[in-house]
Order: structure tokens, then sequence, then C-alpha cells
């Protein structure tokens, strides 16, 4: 079960985090994996270990924001591997601060990002899944995508768009059997949120990662893996009955 030999599947965001447990686990299950992040070291190291476990990948620096770099970035990828059967659209950026405290500057950029890089790769993704007759798209949205968290104001605005886009792309070409789906996950213990601990609360930074953990009622963060792990379901032919949904991975955040 779950296997991905032979599958080409593309992880954007995969140098880190969510991305990377993704990127590492499909590997293991057999699809090549080309990496996409920003940062062109970042993606190589990515490679590296899947390639170290016995897997095979590329690693692909671009900007998911820019559409001329997403099209020619998309272009190569299919003139290399000749298919594309899983789009993971992971790249994304965060942003604290309620209405008054979003700056039209920081609005914009996460927007960009968020949306509009969900919104090129797929765009750049569907047109060759439909014409070799299927893949899958799984978009990485958030439990705030259903709900209000404070000081989330931008950052719960692009969430909201990533459900709706799924939704939208699910229905449009489920004939086609391209599927899309999305994950919603609660608070995920990632490099990235150990450095934004770091930086905004020095010396207090075991009670806030507290505080975070204990947000969710099973009194811990999820971890990258279980992201994954959801993500290899998802995509793999046993949830080929799967399409249009929203799947939360909250430790019971949802439940309250």
């Amino acid at each position: 079960m779950f296997n991905l030999n032979g599958k080409v599947a593309v992880v954007t965001g995969g140098g880190s985090g969510i991305g990377r447990a993704i990127a590492t686990v499909f590997g293991a299950r057999g699809a090549h994996v080309v990496v996409v992040d920003l940062d062109p070291a970042a993606a190589k190291e990515t490679v590296e270990m899947i390639a170290d476990a016995g897997g095979t990948a590329d690693a692909v620096s671009c900007d998911v924001s820019d559409a001329p770099a997403v099209r020619d970035t998309f272009d190569g990828i299919v003139a290399r591997t000749r298919r594309l059967d899983i789009l993971i659209n992971n790249a994304g950026i965060a942003h604290v601060g309620n209405i008054e405290r979003t700056l039209e500057d920081d609005f914009d950029r996460l927007y960009r990002v968020n949306v509009k890089g969900v919104y090129l790769c797929s765009q750049a993704a569907v047109p060759v899944m439909v014409n070799q007759g299927g893949g899958v798209i799984l978009n990485m949205a958030s439990i705030v995508s259903f709900i209000g968290v404070p000081d989330r104001f931008a950052y719960s605005m692009t969430k909201g768009a990533v459900l709706t886009m799924t939704k939208s792309v699910a229905v449009d070409y489920v004939k086609q059997k391209v599927r899309c789906n999305c994950i919603c996950p609660a608070r995920i213990r990632t490099p990235f949120v150990d450095g934004f601990v770091r930086k905004n609360y020095p010396g207090r930074e075991e009670a806030v990662l507290q505080e975070l953990s204990d947000y969710q009622p099973v009194g811990r963060m999820g971890t990258p893996d279980e992201v994954a792990y959801l993500a290899l379901y998802l995509c793999s032919d046993e949830a080929s009955f799967v399409t249009g949904q929203a799947y939360p991975l909250d430790g019971g955040v949802l439940n309250q």
C-alpha cells in the first residue's frame, strides 16, 4: 500500500520543515521527487537526504510568486521527467498581527506567496495532468481556514483562499481525473517555529513552546512527519475516491 513507484512528485517549499518531510517520505515510497525551494542550498540538502536513503530527486530553485519563473520551472520539470503525477503546494510564509498591525506590504507579500503561488503552480501543473490522464494536487492549508486565531489576520486570509481554491480545482477537474485536496494542520513544530520563538521571545523560549503545545488538546505540537504521512495517503492510489476535501490535522483543536 501507498506505493509511489514510477510517479513524479513536485514539492514546493521542500527545503525544510513540512515540505522536506513530505519530500523524503515520498522519495522513500518510490516517487521521483522534484524539490522546489527559493533557497537552492536547502533544496539540494533535501535531495541529498532522499538520495542517501536510496531514492531519486532533483533540486530546483524557484520563487513561486514569480509567474515567468514558475512557467519555466514546470516546463523544465516536464521536459526532463515527461510527466507530473503529484503537486504539493507547500511553499508559504507567515505573519503575526491583527488587521491594525498588518501593513499593506505585509498583506501583499503573504498574498503573493501563499495564494498566488498556489495558483501559479497549480495552473502550470493541471494541463500536464489532464493530458496524461490524471494526477493529484495537495495544498497546505491550515486550521485557520476554518476558525479565527488571534493575531493571524493576513495569514488566515491566505489559508482561507487555499481552502476554496482546493474545492474549485477539485470540482472543475474531477472528470479529468485530477484530484485536489488540502491538509489543515494546527501548530506543527518545525525549524521555522523554533527560529521564530528564539527571535521574538529571547529568554522565554521554553515557556512559549509550552504555550504553543498546550493550544492543542493532545498537549503537544504536531510533527512534520505526521503531516507527511497524511500527505502520502492523500496522494496515493488508495485515496483515489477522495477529492475536494480539507483534512484537519489538529490535535483536537476543532473539537474544543
